[in-house]
């Protein structure tokens, strides 16, 4: 595999949510430009990080989420953000030496994937730790040793000098880490609302299409609302939802008064499963005609995108208990 060394780092901030339990799939944002500063708290003198796109956090983000999604212990999630810190610079390249692809630099002629698997960045992040746990001892390596056992590149002594950043990431997504404004105020709520997911599991048995539609809405987490907007940077509510489904090839009807007829009626709120989609009159509907729609997530958890001047964010199913309108499955 290929060394590339574009400098990259930094991450999120956090909320916190009540969680479910455990399984992941999916894709990232497109890339744009913005970055935020941040800094990971804690004693002694705070740990900065350079800037990092959009694309960048949350390919750091889905890295993450996955370690925690298949139990890999925290070092292991640190091993891997300095694998694709020094492989791909954090981003999902199309290109590489010979036939490598993706965060990893992964090759398709040497097992890891078909072309399209490996620029999953969730398929390409569980094949990274799938193989790093069969590696004896690599809880005691160093993070470059570990890498390597895992990579076998050609330049093995590479991974060596992301190893403070990768550790300062990787504890920054597990939810210690303070942003302060940058250019615009709009990143630094992103920043802010991006470690929800790091703390957020898709509940068991969840099937792998739904799993790989709620990891792509996670990996939205923070963006801005834009009425009409259906991303990469910025969503409305059923702009999300459409977005979302489209990840499996499921399309949606654009409008949240069009997505209240989409796929079938669910009669309850104990009937609730992950994925299905939540309608509430919000602030220009009705209970027959509802305006704001969210996903549920499981573990009494939504995600939405609320208004404008909010983020896409994560909140508590009890808030809308009241006002529920309509619940579909899409299927």
């Amino acid at each position: 595999m290929s060394a590339k060394t574009t400098l990259v780092a930094a991450i999120s901030a956090p909320l916190l949510v009540v969680a479910a339990l455990a399984t992941l799939a999916a894709a990232i944002a497109a890339p744009d430009d913005s970055a935020s500063a941040c800094a990971l708290g804690g004693g002694g003198a705070p740990q900065h990080f350079a800037d990092l796109s959009t694309a960048q956090l949350a390919n750091a983000r889905i890295i993450a989420q996955v370690g925690v999604n298949m139990g890999v212990p925290p070092p292991g999630e640190a091993v891997a953000l300095a694998t694709a810190l020094q492989e791909s610079g954090l981003q999902n390249l199309t290109y590489g030496d010979r036939d490598s692809l993706g965060l990893f630099q992964q090759r398709p002629s040497q097992g890891w994937g078909t072309p399209a698997q490996i620029l999953d960045p969730v398929h390409a992040s569980r094949q990274f730790y799938v193989h790093l746990l069969q590696v004896p001892g690599w809880r005691s390596m160093p993070t470059a040793q570990a890498a390597q056992a895992v990579q076998r590149s050609g330049a093995p002594d590479a991974y060596a000098k992301w190893d403070a950043e990768a550790q300062a990431l990787a504890a920054a997504l597990a939810g210690n880490l303070v942003c302060s404004a940058g250019d615009s105020g709009d990143n630094t709520k992103a920043e802010a609302a991006a470690l929800d997911a790091a703390h957020y599991r898709i509940p068991p048995g969840t099937p792998a299409p739904i799993a790989a539609v709620i990891t792509f809405a996670l990996a939205q987490l923070g963006k801005p609302y834009a009425y009409g907007a259906t991303g990469p940077n910025a969503y409305d509510c059923s702009g999300l939802m459409v977005a979302s489904y489209a990840r499996i090839g499921v399309h949606l009807p654009r409008a949240t008064y069009q997505q209240v007829n989409a796929g079938i009626p669910v009669y309850s709120v104990a009937q609730l499963k992950p994925g299905d989609l939540l309608f509430i009159p919000g602030s220009d509907g009705t209970p027959q005609a509802p305006g704001h729609v969210g996903m549920y997530l499981g573990g009494g958890t939504l995600i939405q995108a609320p208004q404008s001047g909010q983020t896409v964010q994560l909140s508590p199913l009890r808030q809308w208990a009241d006002s529920l309108a309509a619940i579909r499955r899409i299927s």
